[in-house]
């Protein structure tokens, strides 16, 4: 399949379409932002006018948005994009919005004789635009099978994990919850080793070096010490609620998750008091409450 769409050119949807017009395929996208667009379109993809227009033009379309009910508006809603599309045609669901909602969404696309695939991703922005992502995948083999080659342009690591749709979802929860323990570790020993007396840079240095080094680790800290809280690619809003999810599917199943339940509070409180800043904004509601900030030394 040569023809693919992309509805949503974010922080990772944009990688994700660059990567698709580097691996040779025609590829049309539609976003809000007309400056997006002409982005894209400079890099040689082309424009949809709206959602509907990048459904007929494409055998598959990846739709990147922020949560289960962009992903809703955007199929069956105002962006009518399973009523555009041709039966066949596959649509291949990457935010992460829990499986209750994609399974919905695959009920919905039957009715159009459309296949769905559930393909949350990790890798945040650096991934998406270096073509590396991890890709967690649910759904009809042979609609997987033959969207690969389109799979391999944007992800490095492509994980099948079976035929139910939703699956891929419940790996995302999986992942969410252990990445949102790291974040709060990483945060609570900062703050603890600055206000004892330790510069940041000493910390970096030698956590960053030890068995506890972590690519989280390592794109955090740095941020933390230049006081970078935006433009990272990491908005606390998406961590937040891929927690939520996470903490969702563990009452559904009965399953306690203690460290995970405190650090889906730590990401709520942050949210609500920074909801424009990305996922390191969390030390500083830890600096207002111990009065120090972790930061680079003066020099």
């Amino acid at each position: 399949m040569k023809n693919i769409g992309v509805v949503g050119l974010g922080n990772m949807g944009m990688g994700m379409a660059k990567n698709l017009v580097a691996g040779d395929f025609s590829v049309t996208a539609y976003d809000m932002s007309k400056e997006k667009l002409a982005d894209f379109v400079a890099c040689g993809g082309k424009a949809g006018t709206d959602v509907a227009a990048v459904g007929a033009s494409s055998d598959v379309v990846f739709v990147m948005v922020v949560d289960a009910r962009q992903t809703k508006d955007v199929l069956v809603g105002n962006g009518k994009l399973l009523a555009a599309m041709k039966p066949g045609s596959v649509v291949v669901l990457t935010a992460t919005i829990g499986s209750p909602a994609v399974r919905e969404m695959e009920e919905a696309a039957k009715e159009f004789k459309i296949h769905v695939i559930d393909s949350p991703v990790s890798g945040g922005r650096i991934g998406a635009d270096a073509g590396e992502l991890t890709l967690m995948m649910s759904g009809n083999k042979e609609a997987y099978e033959m969207c690969l080659d389109a799979f391999k342009a944007i992800a490095k690591n492509i994980n099948y994990i079976g035929e139910e749709v939703g699956k891929g979802q419940v790996m995302k929860a999986c992942l969410q919850g252990l990445v949102g323990c790291i974040y709060s570790g990483i945060f609570e020993v900062l703050a603890l080793g600055v206000k004892a007396g330790l510069s940041a840079e000493s910390i970096y240095n030698v956590i960053g070096t030890s068995v506890a080094n972590t690519p989280i680790f390592q794109n955090t800290v740095p941020a933390i010490m230049e006081r970078r809280f935006t433009g990272s690619g990491s908005n606390i809003y998406n961590t937040y609620k891929d927690l939520t999810i996470t903490m969702a599917l563990a009452q559904e199943h009965g399953v306690p998750m203690m460290a995970t339940g405190v650090a889906t509070q730590f990401f709520q409180a942050a949210n609500t008091r920074y909801p424009t800043d990305d996922n390191q904004c969390l030390i500083k509601l830890l600096e207002e409450v111990i009065g120090v900030e972790v930061k680079k030394a003066t020099t």
